[in-house]
């Protein structure tokens, strides 16, 4: 870099651009006067080969190579900045009990730990000074604007450090923040003290406060969001968020949908759902949580505190502050003023085959941060179908004639009970003969004991307590090798649920399989699977039979014309 020319300094004044200080504007050695034009400089400027400054005022920045600006109102650094980067983020508590300081390289495993893991004062501190540590080594008195971007139409871009290849066109307000390499940023966007990842997008008058938007994240439509953690293919539009943890692939699309204080994974919220995390007593102290594949119906209202089992519908009011966690893939219904849960059931909805066939195929991510899982048969929801049964048998021999079971505030019919029973004893064969079919390493990789869900990863308890304690220990001293611990267990995940299928297997045999029990077991596992999928299809056969063509072919005359738009239309041909 260097200083312009006194001849250079002249015919960009020609052009319209005059500057604080020209001294302290530095440009590359094959600077051409065209790329200042009608513009104001202030402070330090420096220009990189083919970046452009035109009709805007930029003020202490670094301008990367062909990039444009282009009536901006103000690009600004006013003063040293970590550019987000260390911003205090209340998630899930809104009186900060969950606090998560975010950074430009955190991951979604590294920030359920931040948030998650308070009972480990230890493993916050060291976590809190890792982050620290990147936020400091993140601050200037220079703001940067990487290479091939394109800013245009914007006001006021305040101490923002912006990556390579990104778009800002029409935003209102960017204050203290970074912008990751391939975002996209669009009209009357608002966001104060943020972090965008790779590949986002944010547009049409989003507004965000202390928030970090993970990789490929979409918000949109006037979306307002503060204090809150969204990670990756995240989808909200119209609606509001207050204080959550939002992990991969949570989608709210609805201008009536609340969610606050909680925490939501492979999540989809129906219109006018809401979740309360108050009771006028300690304030707005309660969280919730609706762990992975969990939906609201519309209309769904919550009461914080409360909790789910993985996969669960909660349609209705539920207010008493329940605990399903141990029943997966169930529905959780309100009947007068009262929760009933149906276990199991929703095993057989073609609902959630669609659900989680299509998350892989939406995921349009390239940097891959964050460890997402997305294998249908795993350890941690099987390993809750096996409590399930054992719970719900429980529950039975406590009141074995009884019409209706009461537990953890909820109510479990006697058939509903039954049924759960059955669906989840099938749903597990199917599972442990899908994990027995792959890896098989078991010496090495042992996968035994429990298994979580750690924002999107699926991982032993054993493994998640090794990273904690390295963490603690200043072996695993920054959030790169952090993150590759998570990223290790990932490659060798098939080996370790083998392992974890395999002892719960001999647990059940009472000794430990044999190869002939392994492979009758696959194939037990193959047909329990065969027969799910025939009970699948055929609730999808329902959606899309005769009965739900109604309000089709409004001007036909004929059913066979009527039959015909609805199969046209629903792309059933």
């Amino acid at each position: 870099m260097r200083n312009l020319t006194h001849s250079e300094i002249e015919a960009v004044e020609r052009l319209g651009t005059a500057a604080e200080d020209w001294s302290k504007i530095y440009v590359s050695e094959d600077f051409h006067p065209e790329q200042l034009r009608q513009s104001r400089l202030g402070g330090r400027v420096e220009l990189d080969s083919g970046a452009r400054i035109i009709r805007s005022y930029v003020e202490n920045y670094r301008i990367g190579r062909n990039t444009l600006i282009e009536q901006i109102t103000a690009l600004q650094c006013r003063e040293s900045s970590s550019f987000g980067n260390g911003v205090k983020v209340a998630t899930m508590n809104e009186c900060e009990g969950r606090t998560v300081k975010i950074c430009a390289s955190m991951s979604a495993q590294a920030a359920y730990l931040m948030a998650i893991y308070r009972h480990r004062p230890q493993l916050i501190a060291a976590l809190e000074r890792i982050v620290e540590a990147e936020a400091e080594a993140e601050r200037d008195t220079i703001g940067t604007v990487g290479e091939e971007c394109h800013l245009s139409g914007a006001r006021f871009l305040r101490e923002v450090k912006i990556g390579n290849r990104v778009k800002i066109d029409g935003s209102s307000a960017l204050v203290n923040g970074t912008v990751l390499d391939d975002s996209a940023l669009g009209v009357d966007v608002k966001a104060y003290d943020f972090i965008i990842a790779e590949g986002a997008r944010i547009n049409n008058g989003v507004t965000l406060e202390r928030c970090f938007v993970g990789e490929s994240s979409i918000l949109d439509k006037g979306f307002t969001a503060a204090e809150s953690l969204f990670f990756a293919n995240t989808h909200c539009e119209n609606g509001e968020a207050a204080a959550i943890f939002a992990g991969p692939y949570t989608v709210s699309h609805h201008k009536s949908s609340l969610l606050i204080a909680g925490m939501f994974s492979f999540f989809n919220a129906g219109s006018g759902s809401n979740q309360s995390n108050h009771l006028f007593k300690s304030g707005a102290v309660h969280q919730a949580v609706h762990p992975r594949g969990c939906k609201f119906a519309s209309g769904a209202y919550i009461m914080a505190p409360a909790l789910e089992g993985a996969f669960t519908m909660v349609m209705g009011h539920h207010s008493r502050h329940h605990d399903t966690s141990v029943f997966p893939y169930s529905y959780l219904l309100e009947k007068e003023d009262r929760s009933f849960l149906l276990p199991a059931v929703n095993l057989t909805s073609y609902g959630t085959v669609r659900d989680i066939e299509k998350w892989p195929k939406r995921d349009k991510r390239k940097v891959m941060r964050d460890v997402i899982s997305f294998e249908e048969h795993n350890p941690y929801t099987t390993g809750s179908m096996v409590r399930a049964v054992d719970m719900l048998h429980t529950i039975e021999e406590m009141n074995p004639d009884s019409p209706v079971y009461n537990y953890n505030r909820v109510q479990i019919r006697a058939a509903a009970l039954q049924r759960g029973i059955t669906l989840y004893n099938r749903a597990i064969v199917a599972s442990l003969g899908a994990m027995l079919e792959r890896g098989g390493s078991t010496e090495r990789y042992n996968g035994g004991g429990r298994w979580l869900d750690i924002a999107g990863q699926y991982i032993t308890k054993r493994a998640v307590d090794r990273i904690v304690e390295q963490i603690e220990e200043g072996a695993l001293g920054d959030l790169k090798s952090i993150d590759n611990a998570f990223r290790v267990f990932a490659v060798h995940y098939d080996d370790y649920a083998h392992s974890w299928a395999e002892q719960i297997y001999a647990s059940l045999l009472g000794h430990m399989p044999t190869i002939e029990e392994i492979e009758e077991a696959i194939e037990s596992g193959k047909n329990a699977r065969e027969a799910f999928r025939r009970m699948t299809d055929t609730d999808r056969m329902r959606d899309c039979g005769a009965d739900m063509a109604v309000s089709y072919g409004l001007d036909c005359d004929t059913m066979e014309d009527r039959l015909a738009d609805y199969r046209s239309v629903r792309g059933l041909n």
